[in-house]
């Protein structure tokens, strides 16, 4: 039991008063009395810091009892990142990793899609709509595997803003990595134009997005934004909730860019990343007049999923 005030616990001055009274006639012994005193001061300084103790480990078994629930793994003003990366002290690092991620991605995808486009085979027939998809999501697993530790694996300027704007990133580092992530766009073009040649610049654009017949400004907005929505919606949930295991990660976000490819190609080319669309338009010169829709539309729908998925559903617990 705490010795500390309450029924039969220790009172300071009680005590002293007790001593007082106890001691034998005849005036006050100074250094009896000084002795008495360096005691109830000894004994008030080790209640004060049994209390502390007490205080300490209650906090600490409360936060335990709570969970993980809406915790994340990293916070405005913190230099944590995605998948136990740690940008504060390392952002020069990180923001080459996220150019050469992007850039690997943007390869990836483009030169296949360059590929199928120009009907170029590799043994047998040539690619079809579906290696496109593919090509994007594989690269995305693996990229995120790779580098996700060092920079978050961003490769998107919808994730990073996303990100920003729940405070799962810090404001400050958004400039390096957007410049990061075009950059890198912009060399994974420069390396699909030179792996396939002059055609893949002047007959396939590059795999630059632009709408489909028949498409018109509107859809192609709301589907890049439904599409851009999917992919961030499973980004902020599997690599910013501990509950999460840190292995499915790079399979979950691979396969839900696959997803958005599969459903957007018909329709917009399925960007669902700005750097995406960019760095194909800048290199080719071309399309610029539909750029707007594949820069705005896809940070619309990654912020709508972060903050959906942040400020309601990762306060749910899993039903009893």
């Amino acid at each position: 039991m705490s010795e500390r005030g309450g029924e039969g616990g220790w009172d300071p001055a009680r005590e002293y008063e007790q001593r007082r009274m106890n001691r034998p006639q005849g005036g006050e012994d100074r250094s009896e009395n000084d002795e008495l005193m360096m005691n109830v001061d000894r004994r008030e300084e080790e209640s004060r810091s049994e209390q502390t103790d007490s205080e300490r480990t209650r906090s600490v078994r409360a936060s335990a009892g709570r969970g993980t629930r809406g915790r994340s793994r990293s916070s405005s003003g913190s230099s944590s990142g995605l998948y136990g990366s740690s940008i504060g002290t390392n952002m020069t690092r990180a923001s080459v990793a996220e150019v050469i991620g992007t850039f690997i991605l943007v390869y990836a995808g483009t030169a296949v899609a360059v590929a199928a486009s120009l009907e170029r085979p590799i043994v047998g027939p040539s690619y079809d709509s579906l290696s496109v998809a593919l090509a994007f999501g594989l690269a995305l697993v693996a990229l995120v595997a790779a580098l996700g530790h060092v920079s978050g694996a961003h490769f998107n300027p919808a994730v990073t803003l996303s990100l920003a704007v729940t405070k799962k990133f810090p404001w400050n580092y958004v400039p390096a990595y957007l410049i990061a992530q075009l950059a890198g766009a912009i060399l994974g073009a420069i390396a699909t134009w030179i792996t396939l040649g002059g055609p893949a610049r002047s007959d396939a654009f590059l795999a630059a997005p632009t709408l489909g017949d028949g498409v018109g400004a509107l859809q192609g907005f709301l589907v890049e934004a439904l599409i851009t929505f999917i992919l961030v919606f499973v980004v902020i949930s599997v690599a910013t909730d501990e509950r999460v295991s840190g292995a499915v990660a790079p399979i979950a976000v691979g396969f839900a860019l696959a997803v958005a490819v599969f459903i957007g190609g018909p329709v917009t080319g399925g960007s669902a990343n700005p750097a995406r669309a960019l760095g194909p338009i800048i290199v080719a010169a071309t399309r610029f007049d539909t750029a707007i829709i594949y820069i705005l539309a896809p940070i619309a729908g990654g912020i709508l999923a972060a903050v959906l998925y942040d400020r309601f559903l990762s306060e749910a617990d899993a039903p009893e």
